[in-house]
């Protein structure tokens, strides 16, 4: 498998496994930093936390995204306007942007810059989103500027700047909370799976038969866990994407998104003295696609041509759940469950929506108010937004499956539900297309909701 930049340096002390039942105030399940914040935010508060990682801390989606700290998720506000009306898209980019104001309070300058996100079209008939983009940041009061200049080298017809982000060394920022988690008072355990979740009784049995008996439960690990089976789980679609970092000797500004039919993300990162570019875009439905190198190969070339960037010692693919309407699922799991939390659906903006999924969660267990837990809550699905994706991933699942049987073919099935997975090629992973769980060539379980390995 291909690395990611932001994993280059090893963990300096690994978390020992979980070897013993436990009982704690608070068990959070995943290791990535919607669960880091959290951990830090209960563990501030004085509560006893306990944290879960199937593999190590930081290694899934969190060191494999793009490390943008924004605000700015895509030409998304004129839809949270008409879908949850000017209240809830004020709300939306108030509590991503103090998540990027945060930042830079928890944080030092070294893991933390300030950056402006652009989002940019080269297409004209592109041209009126941008513009009913820029209109909906005036509506909100949403700091930034619509004009067709940018320092990237595309012909661009219009651009809408959101003010006063940033970007991040994602890994670095996760390690540093969760020191301060630990110094609060968290406990970690590395290499610590969890096999079953009893939602009723608040327990957590890892691949080893311990237990953790707690008081409220965390999922975090991405996408909810085998466990929580038929929960919310057919309204998340899961696309994959794919990064190249190449060496480049001229750093950008601002951080970039393109609105186009190819979609391109584009930023920089100075780290230990060297300035990267990345470039992502390229993405599928996960567990679709046999034939990956030509995403990669695409944006390589791309990287060539527009940047005259040659030198590529990253690439690396990355994986993310998307709600029906925009909006993560973070809350309660539900009225009957008051006391399990999930935090998913980030949408490839799991930077900002961790911070706030960890502030949410944490005033949810805590009992403080935060106007939050109502937008973000996993029943917040309108009704025709979730049929439509129903039937979309629900059409996916059904060409897994013939007459209720499971079709037969020389690949393996996915221990989740048995659908058939496929083999990955240049990740050299099977991945399913059912939920998007992923194997290793040799069957190991590397992202759920599977928690069995595959039987090769």
């Amino acid at each position: 498998m291909y690395k990611s930049l932001w994993l280059q340096q090893p963990t300096e002390h690994s978390k020992a496994a979980l070897g013993e039942s436990i009982e704690t105030d608070v068990c959070i399940i995943g290791g990535g930093l919607s669960g880091i914040m959290t951990a830090y935010h209960l563990s501030k508060a004085g509560k006893d936390v306990v944290l879960l990682e199937g593999d190590s801390v930081l290694g899934g989606a969190t060191g494999h995204s793009t490390g943008k700290l924004t605000a700015q998720h895509g030409a998304i506000y004129q839809t949270l306007i008409k879908q949850f009306g000017s209240d809830g898209a004020s709300l939306y980019y108030k509590l991503n942007q103090k998540a990027v104001s945060s930042g830079f309070d928890l944080v030092g300058s070294d893991v933390i810059q300030p950056s402006t996100s652009i989002l940019y079209t080269q297409e004209e008939f592109n041209r009126k989103k941008l513009e009913d983009e820029w209109d909906a940041y005036k509506q909100l009061n949403i700091s930034g500027t619509m004009n067709p200049k940018s320092e990237i080298p595309y012909p661009l017809k219009l651009s809408v700047s959101m003010s006063e982000q940033a970007q991040i060394h994602p890994v670095r920022f996760g390690r540093e909370m969760l020191a301060k988690a630990m110094a609060a008072g968290t406990k970690v355990y590395e290499h610590t799976r969890v096999q079953h979740v009893d939602i009723q009784n608040k327990k957590a049995t890892t691949h080893s038969g311990h237990t953790v008996s707690c008081k409220d439960l965390v999922i975090a690990s991405h996408y909810p866990i085998e466990a929580l089976r038929g929960l919310h789980l057919f309204k998340l679609e899961i696309n994959r994407s794919y990064i190249i970092a190449f060496k480049t000797p001229n750093p950008y500004k601002g951080q970039y998104l393109s609105v186009d039919t190819a979609v391109r993300s584009i930023r920089t990162a100075l780290i230990d003295g060297e300035n990267y570019l990345l470039l992502a875009g390229p993405s599928h439905k996960a567990g679709t696609k046999s034939d990956t190198y030509k995403y990669y190969d695409e944006i390589e070339a791309e990287g060539h041509d527009r940047f005259d960037a040659k030198d590529i010692p990253f690439k690396w693919s990355a994986q993310d759940p998307e709600t029906p309407d925009l909006l993560p699922y973070v809350g309660q799991l539900g009225s009957g469950t008051p006391h399990v939390w999930i935090a998913t659906g980030f949408r490839k903006w799991g930077i900002s929506n961790s911070l706030v999924a960890g502030q949410l969660i944490s005033d949810g267990i805590l009992g403080a108010p935060n106007k939050g837990l109502d937008l973000y809550s996993p029943s917040h699905t309108k009704l025709g937004t979730a049929l439509a994706q129903a039937l979309k991933i629900g059409s996916q699942v059904a060409v897994n499956f013939v007459g209720g049987y499971i079709t037969r073919t020389s690949t393996p099935r996915c221990t989740h539900m048995g659908c058939k997975t496929r083999w990955n090629e240049a990740d050299e992973t099977w991945d399913c297309p059912c939920h998007g769980s992923r194997f290793s060539k040799e069957g190991l379980v590397i992202e759920g909701p599977a928690v069995d390995p595959l039987e090769l």
